[in-house]
């Protein structure tokens, strides 16, 4: 009998759910806080390979992610300033790799470049940055050095490309900040300089939630220094824990101090999914951290899937656009799910707090949010779905109550304009599908962008050749993926043009060094039989070339030549052989070659073969360079298949 009630009441209740209506009322005096938008991060070299397209490709790939009114629409960019160790998915390269560099800050790698791009498709894009690594001459995280090294990426912004830099992320990525470090060098050195409109947000860390307001409340100096507070992954990591109890809720405090809340880096999943962990989830928690929260700015981690598939964090982003030498790219759900909030509402617009909710109080599956332009009356309702819902809207006189129009994603088919709606009363009810997104608005101009079929994705070009010729100094090559250190096109004295790791020493870690030395990868994962060559020539310490690199745990087999003439073939960090070379001179240039063919592994110097094992640890991989913290030079680099025996 318990048993058949228990059933009766589970059934009344899903019914109850199937039926229930909920009523939300729009007010022009309905005060909540200032929208400050939906922002990306790009970070931790996880845009490495957008750069590399072909321009039409490119330029289509940066409309969906920053054209008002297109695609995704990103209001806010905050971006690394790079140190030339591992951030994540590979290393970002440094404006001042030395103290002698602060002289004269080199715009190196791509961030720049992103920054320009995000700005010429929107002049109102916010833009901020933030460390994850330091060179080594900075000393520590927070010193003047630091500082001065901050200070000089705004610089090499605006010197290099006309961009005035909004916000600094006064902080090391999830290492948490030093409010004595901002009041005493970073904002004086700022304000010297002619940044004192640059904001500061910190302490941009995924730890220690919300503590910040209780040394802020104690120091009204330092409290006036910082224009806002962020936190990562405020919400968690996963799906599941969207309706967990114990997550890292806004405190009273927090929500009280008067500052705006961000969550300053959030999400880091596959756009490509609609459920799980894609689409429908992003949707969630963005408009759960502003209902629970009052967290007033989202910003995810990252924008662009622009990494090799092997490589941690692949498939994570809005959007993929990780193979140039093919130009194809693809939009991805999680795309419209951030434009059905960027194309209905832009910052400055003010959310109507008594408007924002849960449909149902168990469960942030299903949820709205709703703002206002304060100065035109426009309004919108972004509205995420769990069960069928049924919504009946009023809307307020002072707020526009003309045709009500509505766009709405599911699984199936993302960003569908749908036939207007008309105000009966000032009121419109509206029937929700399950595990859908809905925005309703008095706003018009929202496109679904498209640029039709971009092309056909292929493998990485195999045969592969550079050598480096078609560069100017200083440049980054085209498909090479730095994880370690920074790898850039030199003019050798006397020669052509060649490539040179530059980092002169370890800098000031991320986390903890697991990695290879410097080194960066090129070509494709599949690669099994094949061999690869280059010439070399050493400063110091020594140098490799090697293949069948899986994954950072998989590093392949490494051929290594050091400037005292001895060589060593290695499994990862195991050395198979080891030899030293007769008479060999440090001063001139030389050859290596790596042969792969099935579990022969052979390697030569000059042409001369030196050693081969019999090894079946790896079996396929991508081919890299690598160097210790030297200038170590290579050219040539050659990679072609061998015929299977």
């Amino acid at each position: 009998m318990k048993k058949h009630i228990f059933c009766l009441a589970t059934m009344l209740a899903m019914l109850s759910n199937i039926n229930a209506q909920t009523t939300i009322s729009l007010n022009v005096n309905d005060k909540g806080r200032v929208f400050e938008g939906v922002g990306a991060v790009s970070a931790g070299a996880s845009s490495r390979n957008l750069v590399d397209y072909p321009e039409k490709q490119r330029s289509e790939v940066l409309d969906f992610l920053f054209k008002p009114k297109f695609g995704a629409g990103f209001q806010h960019l905050k971006v690394e300033i790079g140190s030339g160790e591992n951030s994540t998915c590979g290393s970002e390269p440094s404006h001042a790799i030395t103290r002698d560099e602060l002289l004269d800050p080199k715009p190196r790698g791509y961030e720049f470049w992103l920054m320009a791009e995000a700005r010429k498709r929107n002049p109102n894009v916010v833009l901020d940055c933030l460390p994850w690594g330091y060179p080594s001459w900075v000393g520590n995280r927070f010193s003047q050095e630091s500082a001065d090294w901050f200070v000089a990426f705004l610089e090499t912004a605006r010197k290099h490309y006309g961009l005035d830099i909004n916000w600094i992320s006064a902080a090391q990525n999830e290492n948490g900040t030093d409010l004595n470090w901002i009041a005493n060098n970073l904002r004086p050195t700022l304000d010297a300089h002619g940044f004192s409109k640059v904001k500061l947000q910190a302490p941009d860390d995924d730890s220690e939630f919300w503590q910040v307001f209780d040394k802020l409340e104690k120091d009204p100096k330092l409290n006036n220094l910082i224009n806002a507070v962020g936190y990562h992954y405020i919400d968690g990591r996963e799906p599941w824990e969207i309706d967990q109890k114990t997550g890292h809720n806004a405190t009273e405090k927090a929500k009280q101090s008067g500052k705006p809340l961000w969550a300053s880096e959030e999400w880091s999943q596959s756009g490509e999914e609609w459920g799980g962990k894609g689409a429908l989830y992003l949707a969630r928690v963005m408009n759960k951290l502003y209902t629970r929260d009052r967290i007033t700015k989202f910003e995810i981690w990252c924008p662009v899937d622009g990494i090799y598939d092997q490589i941690i964090w692949a498939s994570t982003g809005a959007l993929q656009a990780d193979s140039p030498w093919s130009g194809h790219y693809t939009i991805w759900p999680s795309v419209w799910t951030i434009a059905h909030t960027t194309q209905f509402a832009e910052p400055g617009w003010v959310y109507m707090d008594n408007a924002c909710g849960q449909f149902d109080p168990a469960t942030w599956r299903g949820s709205y949010v709703s703002l206002r332009n304060p100065k035109t009356g426009d309004w919108s309702v972004v509205m995420v779905t769990g069960e069928k819902r049924k919504v009946k809207l009023n809307i307020g006189k002072e707020l526009k109550n003309g045709p009500v129009y509505l766009w709405k994603s599911t699984e199936k088919e993302q960003f569908i304009k749908q036939k207007p709606l008309r105000l009966n009363k000032n009121t419109i009810e509206i029937a929700l599908e399950p595990d859908a997104i809905y925005t309703l608005t008095s706003t018009t101009g929202q496109t679904k962008g498209s640029f039709g079929t971009p092309p056909e994705s292929k493998p990485f070009p195999f045969p592969y050749t550079e050598n480096f010729s078609s560069y100017s100094p200083g440049q980054t090559p085209r498909y090479f993926s730095d994880q370690k250190g920074t790898f850039e096109t030199y003019q050798y004295p006397n020669g052509g043009m060649c490539l040179a790791q530059i980092v002169p020493d370890q800098g000031i870690l991320w986390y903890n060094n697991w990695l290879l030395k410097p080194h960066s990868l090129f070509g494709d994962v599949n690669w099994q039989n094949y061999s690869i060559d280059g010439d070399v020539l050493l400063e110091g310490g020594d140098v490799e070339i090697g293949g069948r690199y899986a994954d950072r745990d998989k590093l392949g087999f490494r051929w290594i030549l050091t400037r005292d003439g001895r060589w060593q073939l290695n499994w990862q960090y195991l050395t198979i052989d080891s030899g030293q070379i007769e008479e060999f001179q440090p001063a001139n240039w030389h050859h290596l070659r790596l042969e792969m063919k099935g579990d022969q592994v052979t390697g030569l110097v000059d042409g001369k073969k030196m050693t081969t094992v019999t090894n079946k640890s790896g079996l396929r991989g991508m081919a890299f360079i690598a160097s210790t913290y030297n200038h170590n030079l290579f050219d040539n680099i050659h990679v072609e298949p061998l015929p299977a025996e």
